[in-house]
This record gives C-alpha cells, structure tokens and sequence, in this order.
C-alpha cells in the first residue's frame, strides 16, 4: 500500500489535530457528578488509597494506564530528530495499545539525552 507525504500530513491534520484524546469515563452532566468526580467527593477515595496504595486500581485509571516515553533519539530509522518531533510516533504507539488491547496511553516527550535522567523521570512519575 503506497502512502504518500500528503496523505500522512493530511491524516495527521484532518479534524482535531493529533490523534489522542482525553475522555471522561463517568459522568459529568451534573453538578452532583463534577462534585463527585472532584471535591468533595474525591476526599473519600484519596483517603482509602492513602490506607491501601492497592485501591488506587480499584478508584484510577492506574489499572490500564501505561506511558510511552521518547527523547526522540531513536524515530523509526530517522534518527535523533528530538522530543517534539517524537510526538506523532508516541501517539501512534499509543493508538495501537488502544486499538489492539484497548489500553490507555500518555505520550511524554522528554528533553533529556541523559539515559540516567530519562530513567529517573520514569521512576519520578510511576505513581501515575
């Protein structure tokens, strides 16, 4: 199948730009339902996971939530094109967890060529 550079700048561009999206798994019509999805209502599970670190698979997306991180080092036989330029890969590893194992994906760009740093930077976000 033969893709051209327009087809793959206009698939990119069409619509919303990028292809990810954030969408809310419960409801929000209400004004009762933005107080249960925040404050007050988020207090009752803060202090359950705050007891049980494990309940936070029961309460968070955490249970089917991964990230796929890039300094843009090492894009698909391009080479070291940088964090931003990393982005649509990122997204489109992303679309492929969804898609084939209908898993929830943040894409994050670091700005680091520090293996050391990038690792820490995964550490420092894993309660995510």
């Amino acid at each position: 199948m033969a893709i051209t550079k327009q087809d793959a700048l206009d698939y990119h561009a069409q619509g919303r730009p990028g292809k990810l999206r954030i969408a809310a798994t419960k409801p929000m019509a209400t004004q009762r339902d933005l107080s249960l999805a925040y404050s007050p209502g988020v207090a009752h599970p803060v202090l359950e996971i705050a007891e049980d670190p494990n309940l936070a698979y029961d309460f968070t997306a955490k249970g089917n939530l991964v990230a796929v991180i890039s300094n843009g080092s090492a894009i698909l036989g391009l080479g070291d094109r940088g964090p931003l330029a990393s982005k649509p890969v990122m997204e489109g590893k992303a679309v492929l967890f969804k898609r084939f194992a209908d898993i929830d994906v943040f894409d994050i760009e670091v700005n680091s060529h520090d293996q050391d740093e990038i690792v820490k930077f995964g550490q420092l976000i894993a309660p995510t």
